[in-house]
């Protein structure tokens, strides 16, 4: 049998030998299958002969008893055969899909952030549930009707050869047309898979998208759009889908033509060759069963060819994943860290994502160690960027980060996170528990540990007012909890893990007045332990830190003490004056009664442990 690789364009030679490789682990148990299917189809081929036989032996008046009893035998023997191997292949086939199954989730989740940011989560996942199910069936059923089929055309011709070689002439020449109308459809085949392949992950990219922001679509009512959107896809894979019925039904024709076609010349031609006398009528009775037996191997050669080209379309999918970047320093627990918090250094950080213009432009500053370092400025100014270096969710050649004097970039990602605890702006939260979520990055803490950052987040209340405590549902993306619940909740898994450096990016969004002084002060407390970066909105917040760092546009603007900010820097001065009280104040008065909570656009009191602050217009 010809391999098909050497009929595969360039293209599509790494998705045949991907293929191959998940065929390669469970190669004795397919090489066993393979062995009794080809034992079934000899016993298939062997009845023919025996019943030529006793065709034969009943013109003659022989005895039957021998070639009844060998009959009957060859009949069990196909069935139990065939019983035994579609057990054995449904079972490999099983493990070969759980095999990709596995190496596609490992490889999803070690995704790198810029591959993730590209590529819709709904279009990834469809990978693993029902391209890796085309694939399972190539690799395993379709090589192994392949090779059965081949083996199995190649003996029966043989055998109609010795039956009757004038009957496999007229038989051939049938094949050999159907065959050559075969070779150009089935191609398309491929072709067909991927585009349905494809428009069914649009489909769940759509999903994903609708019913990840599923109340910011009802409440703009926008269930309307989703809806077209999410059916334009369905409707891409329906007609694509369509496409591969109307081949399908093509094979089934070409395949069914072959043995009316065959059998009406074989009846013709056979009976004028029995009618001169030159043909046996057993003979020609024989050569009929071989022919109504040769839908059996072209079937298998169909159906083997359909899944390869189905299973070469899926993996072709497949090997894209495998083709994204991924992080490959994720994995092992490595130690908890030692010793004194380190300082952050960020020195002449250049970035941009991709094709947009650079977010952070040289930008430099220095987080000291055991202190607490507020970055402010306007929105897009790229604070947040700045955090995912510092976690290398991205990489850049331009500039570098440094805890105390090492770089970040030789550290593995799983040392480097493993120092380092970060709560984003939204405080996502994964299905499942609290206690799940709380103690996702420190499994082993202890219950005394567990109370603690409980009552320092006010989270201890609100977990004991609830019937499950911590093991209460979160809900998808922890939506059963409010903004504030969240917040808390991601604070106190991050103190929980213990780390040295804690990134904070706006944190007090959706806190109260009193659940954000209970977060200053814990935050002031993890300062003693760890160097604490924050990004925020909140003048409460910034008053309070021991140095902020001003950024605009992508730049280090200016950096300090509130105090000294409010001094000297326009920008700091207009994003604090832009919503201050429009009343006027004496120079150098102190409002007692402005709020102590506001935020950086908003109203603020400078701290009474402070010099009192100068009104400015």
């Amino acid at each position: 049998m010809n391999t098909p690789d050497a009929e595969q364009s360039p293209a599509e030679r790494p998705a045949l030998r991907a293929l191959l490789s998940y065929a390669r682990p469970h190669r004795g148990i397919l090489l066993t299958v393979l062995a009794l299917t080809l034992a079934g189809s000899a016993a298939g081929l062997a009845q023919p002969l025996v019943i030529q036989s006793v065709l034969a032996k009943l013109m003659t008046g022989e005895g039957l008893r021998e070639d009844i009893l060998l009959l009957t035998g060859l009949l069990v023997a196909s069935i139990g055969l065939a019983w035994l191997q579609s057990w054995l292949s449904e079972r490999t086939a099983e493990r070969v899909v759980l095999q990709v199954r596995r190496g596609l989730i490992a490889r999803l989740i070690r995704l790198r952030t810029a591959e993730l940011d590209r590529t819709e989560p709904g279009g990834l996942t469809t990978r693993v549930t029902s391209d890796s199910t085309l694939v399972q069936h190539a690799a395993t059923g379709g090589l192994i009707q392949l090779v059965d089929g081949s083996i199995h055309l190649l003996a029966t011709i043989v055998l109609m050869g010795i039956v009757s070689l004038p009957l496999l002439g007229i038989t051939s020449a049938v094949l050999v047309v159907v065959g050559i109308a075969m070779g150009v459809v089935m191609p398309r085949i491929k072709r067909v898979t991927t585009e349905a392949q494809t428009s069914v992950g649009e489909i769940g990219a759509a999903l994903d998208r609708s019913l990840g922001a599923a109340r910011t679509v009802k409440a703009n009512g926008g269930e309307a759009k989703e809806t077209e959107r999410a059916t334009e896809a369905a409707t891409r894979a329906y007609r694509a889908g369509l496409k591969g019925a109307r081949y399908h039904a093509l094979i089934a024709v070409l395949a069914g033509l072959i043995v009316q076609a065959s059998f009406l010349a074989v009846i013709g031609f056979g009976g004028a060759l029995v009618a001169m006398g030159t043909l046996e009528l057993a003979a020609l009775i024989g050569f009929l069963l071989y022919l109504f037996n040769l839908g059996g191997p072209v079937l298998s050669l169909v159906g083997g060819t359909t899944a390869l080209q189905q299973g070469l379309g899926a993996l072709a999918r497949i090997e894209e994943v495998r083709s994204m970047a991924a992080e490959d320093d994720v994995d092992g627990t490595p130690p908890a860290p030692s010793g004194p918090p380190p300082a952050v250094t960020v020195d002449g950080l250049t970035f941009g994502y991709e094709g947009r213009a650079a977010v952070l432009d040289g930008t430099s500053f220095v987080a000291p160690a055991g202190k607490v370092t507020a970055i402010v400025g306007p929105s897009g100014s790229g604070k947040t960027t700045v955090f995912s270096l510092i976690q290398r969710f991205y990489d850049t050649e331009d500039g570098r980060i440094l805890l105390d004097d090492t770089d970040i970039r030789s550290l593995g990602r799983a040392e480097l996170r493993r120092r380092i605890a970060y709560v984003e702006q939204d405080s996502p939260m994964l299905a499942g528990t609290l206690r799940e979520n709380l103690l996702y990055s420190a499994p082993d803490a202890s219950d005394e540990a567990v109370a603690d950052v409980l009552r320092r987040t006010l989270l201890d209340g609100f977990v004991a007012a609830l019937p499950d405590g911590l093991d209460t549902a979160v809900g998808a993306r922890g939506l059963a909890l409010s903004g504030g619940e969240r917040q808390r909740l991601a604070i106190a898994r991050a103190l929980l893990r213990r780390p040295q450096v804690l990134l904070l990016d706006e944190v007090t969004a959706h806190l109260d007045g009193l659940s954000e002084t209970a977060l200053r002060r814990t935050v002031e407390e993890a300062a003693r332990d760890c160097t604490v970066l924050l990004i925020a909105h909140r003048l409460s917040t910034v008053t309070t830190a021991d140095r902020l760092v001003l950024f605009e546009n992508g730049r280090v603007s200016d950096h300090g003490r509130h105090e000294e900010l409010l001094e000297r820097s326009a920008l700091y001065q207009d994003l604090t004056a832009t919503q201050l009280p429009r009343r006027s104040r004496p120079r150098g008065h102190t409002d007692r009664h402005a709020p102590e909570h506001g935020t950086l656009l908003g109203q603020f009191r400078t701290p009474v442990s402070r010099a009192p602050t100068t009104s400015r217009p």
